[in-house]
């Protein structure tokens, strides 16, 4: 005859069930399967908007730390700073509470592999000699009227202006690191590789999949150059679920660079 264990849980089941395990399930998923990720900013204008959420499918990462396959150029990536450049960049170091210093993610597109070199001339980005067509941007922020062709971020692989860098016309991407650039091409629009330098790709969290949130948005946005933020936005309402594929830019570079 079977009995049945009429004594109800204990306290520490109770507290397993009701509280640790959601988390415990919670981190799990967050960590090796999929996240949601939030943009903070304009540096990824016009193809990210400030608030919007991006998925990221965080399995992708760890199959790549493990060898197998790799991030692609064109992809767009959530990472943290490089510790020394955040040291010395005040928006690359965070502060909680006072208690502890810690480095913000950070989201830009990926431009250069190991072993690319990556050249910046006049607003054009070059790879191994191959010009980027990089007008899925450039034509938005020639639109806009302030497409930086002048300053030293349009006319270098990387800047001294931080404090990081050295002046460099051209730069070697380093074996394990990747050069990222955000898609804001105004003068200040973008802290990115060209101000610390190449990210390590222990550094990276994943890659934005898909924009999930908000469901709608405006399908014009107007950029003020002078304050650098977006003045209005304006049109009819579109579905803004999408998926961030690579621009054709970076699938016609790769025909280029194959032959």
């Amino acid at each position: 005859m079977t009995r049945l264990n009429s004594a109800g849980p204990t306290a520490l089941q109770k507290v397993w069930k009701e509280f640790l395990e959601p988390i415990v399930f919670a981190v799990v998923i967050t960590q090796f399967v999929a996240t949601l990720v939030g943009v903070d900013g304009v540096s990824m204008m016009p193809n990210l908007r400030d608030r919007e959420r991006v998925f990221v499918p965080k399995y992708e990462t760890w199959l790549h730390k493990a060898g197998v396959g790799e991030f692609s150029r064109g992809d767009i990536v959530i990472f943290k700073p490089p510790r020394e450049a955040a040291a010395q960049i005040p928006n690359l170091n965070k502060n909680f509470l006072g208690l502890w210093n810690y480095r913000p993610f950070l989201i830009k597109r990926l431009i250069g592999l190991p072993g690319d070199r990556i050249r910046v001339e006049a607003g054009e980005v070059f790879i191994n000699d191959v010009k980027l067509d990089s007008s899925w941007t450039t034509d938005y922020w020639r639109q806009q009227g302030c497409w930086d062709t002048q300053s030293e971020l349009a006319n270098g692989a990387t800047s001294s202006r931080a404090g990081v860098m050295p002046d460099q016309p051209e730069i070697t991407v380093p074996a394990g690191q990747y050069f990222v650039m955000g898609d804001n091409r105004t003068m200040n629009g973008s802290e990115d590789s060209r101000l610390f330098g190449p990210v390590p790709r222990r550094d990276v969290a994943g890659r934005a999949a898909a924009v999930v949130w908000p469901i709608m948005r405006k399908t014009t946005a107007k950029y003020d150059c002078a304050t650098e933020r977006v003045s209005e936005l304006s049109g009819p309402n579109v579905l803004n679920l999408r998926v961030l594929d690579r621009p054709e830019g970076f699938r016609n570079l790769k025909s280029e660079l194959n032959k």
